[in-house]
């Protein structure tokens, strides 16, 4: 599915984290790809209100809670810096598709990281 939102489209995910070398590229892919899956999810059930939207951002933090393993893995973490900017990411699709209102603890209050 090709997202249609150009705010969403043109957003470079978790630049931060390819900025920094402790984070290999590969995993900070399959955190991009989380997010971007977030997003298709997100155009093609076009949640209703607040509660619908945190159900779709449970199961990505969920994928995000998982991908933990692969940067441990890889020599890395889930740590203070990859954390905020992993919020960041779902505080921003929150507001890109008008769920201005979404608290970004709510969106990723699943976390393990």
């Amino acid at each position: 599915m090709t997202i249609t939102n150009q705010q969403v489209a043109e957003i470079p995910f978790l630049r931060g984290l390819y900025k920094d070398d402790y984070y290999p590229d590969h995993v900070v892919d399959q955190g991009k790809a989380i997010l971007l899956r977030l997003c298709e999810r997100i155009e093609a059930e076009q949640p209703a209100d607040l509660p619908a939207l945190y159900l779709l951002t449970a199961a990505a933090t969920e994928e995000f809670n998982a991908l933990e393993a692969v940067f441990e893995a890889a020599g890395s973490e889930i740590e203070t810096v990859a954390r905020e900017e992993i919020a960041e990411g779902f505080w921003f699709v929150a507001k890109a598709y008008g769920f201005t209102d979404a608290d970004v603890e709510k969106l990723i209050s699943g976390r393990d990281w």
